[in-house]
């Protein structure tokens, strides 16, 4: 179903800062959190950091996260899903997509050339840090832009989109950091990305309740529809309890060191925006609060791992 008559074809391109807004670059903490966490666990380790190609490591993957936030917003669009009633009376940057292409404000082709145009910039990327260090890299990007750009038409639907949201933006980009630094992989940034992934799911499930009705709506049956709201809310806070179990089992077995448990630190935010959940699940303009806390607990809580690693290794030299 095609709606480019939401949107005037006459419409010149839009001013960057509507395109930042399309972006949804606030939200690119996802990315810059694993990379820096497995480039860091790679000093940790090695003492060897490489700004060079770090900087690559992570310019490849925002361009591949501002395409997957563009072509989500593309299909939630073409769908429908985005123009349900719903978003008419409530609407948060947490949910319901950016807002422009439902508003008229970006040619629906337009957001379609733009997200293709940045898969195209980070697989170009990609390939020059491949030749830099190895063409893991290459498998590692591919499954990235795969699974963003089939993941609201065949992924979401199918009950697997929080699964690879987790898998993305946790241990395939701590993993890709790292082996770019060290050309090696080990299972050390996988253990600490694992945190880091359940908590950006985390993110994208508590984002999904609001989303509810209109997921559902239009056969968009993801974990969240399939669970139903109440469910869901409860299964968000085993989520967010799962995510701290591991950082202290992975210290309790010597697998991550002692200092990443000032992670734990964020603990009692995650325990309020779980309060909030189960407390208003079928209120949306209630939930707000959770929405944006969760965010929170993963940029802060993936930051203090990654500081966690930084003491250890600095104390250790």
């Amino acid at each position: 179903m095609r709606l480019e008559h939401q949107a005037d074809p006459s419409r010149p391109l839009a001013k960057p800062l509507v395109w930042i807004k399309e972006l949804r670059a606030p939200f690119f903490t996802a990315t810059i959190v694993p990379v820096l966490l497995g480039a860091t666990v790679a000093w940790h380790r090695f003492g060897l950091f490489d700004a060079t190609r770090f900087m690559l490591t992570l310019m490849a993957a925002l361009c591949l996260h501002a395409g997957a936030n563009m072509i989500n917003d593309y299909f939630d669009f073409e769908s429908g899903c985005d123009l349900h009633p719903a978003y008419k009376e409530f609407w948060a940057p947490f949910f319901g997509g950016s807002r422009l292409l439902p508003d008229g404000v970006l040619r629906q082709r337009d957001v379609y050339a733009a997200a293709l145009l940045s898969f195209g910039l980070g697989g170009s990327i990609g390939f020059f840090l491949a030749y830099m260090t190895g063409w893991i890299i290459l498998l590692l990007g591919l499954i990235g832009v795969l699974s963003s750009y089939f993941y609201v038409r065949h992924l979401a639907p199918k009950g697997v989109g929080e699964l690879l949201v987790g898998l993305n933006f946790g241990p395939l980009m701590a993993m890709g950091s790292y082996y770019a630094q060290v050309q090696t992989l080990t299972i050390e940034p996988l253990v600490a990305s694992f945190p880091v992934g359940i908590l950006i799911a985390s993110v994208l499930w508590v984002n999904e309740i609001p989303d509810y009705v209109a997921d559902k709506s239009v056969g968009k049956n993801t974990l969240v529809v399939r669970l139903g709201r109440r469910k869901a809310a409860d299964t968000y806070a085993v989520l967010m309890a799962a995510a701290y179990a591991i950082i202290v089992l992975g210290v309790g077995l010597g697998l991550m060191p002692t200092y990443s448990l000032i992670a734990l630190i964020t603990a009692p935010i995650a325990l309020s925006s779980a309060r909030v959940t189960r407390k208003y699940y079928d209120e949306p303009f209630k939930m707000v609060s959770a929405n944006a806390s969760t965010i929170l607990v993963h940029l802060f809580s993936g930051s203090l791992l990654t500081a966690g690693y930084l003491i250890d290794a600095i104390l250790g030299l």
